[in-house]
């Protein structure tokens, strides 16, 4: 259903791992990153989104600092699992999350208020459930 891409804004892709349907991490000669079809991108986040730039159909997300992101994302929604060969996934899970709170803390900041506000809708039931009864 998805082509896996041959080029990408950082240059030629050497290696394409597809992470799910639509989502690959691709590496070139001089560096790399994730490209999100438009159809997965849809799913993202809005602070999520605003994270990538679009270029030749897809929503880039650069090695460095931005690929975090869709990780996050990815695993939130359970569209992607940490890969076997990472021993230690707790602390592979904790690296992405220290690397958003340092690199995009507007996106963590987005995160982390829409964990608590679905935590609390979950906890405090809503004046029309009440009336239902």
């Amino acid at each position: 259903m998805f082509k896996k891409p041959e080029k990408s804004p950082w240059g030629e892709v050497q290696h394409c791992d597809p992470l799910c349907p639509g989502v690959f991490m691709v590496t070139t000669p001089g560096h790399g990153g994730i490209l999100v079809s438009k159809e997965i991108a849809a799913a993202l986040s809005p602070a999520a989104r605003k994270g990538g730039f679009r270029q030749g159909g897809y929503l880039c997300f650069e090695e460095d600092t931005q690929e975090h992101i869709v990780l996050r994302e990815l695993l939130d929604k359970k569209l992607w699992n940490i890969p076997d060969r990472i021993r230690d996934r707790a602390a592979f899970e904790d690296a992405i999350n220290k690397s958003l709170r340092e690199h995009n803390p507007d996106y963590w900041r987005a995160r982390q208020t829409g964990i608590e506000r679905a935590a609390l809708r979950r906890a405090v039931p809503t004046a029309a459930h009440h009336a239902e009864r």
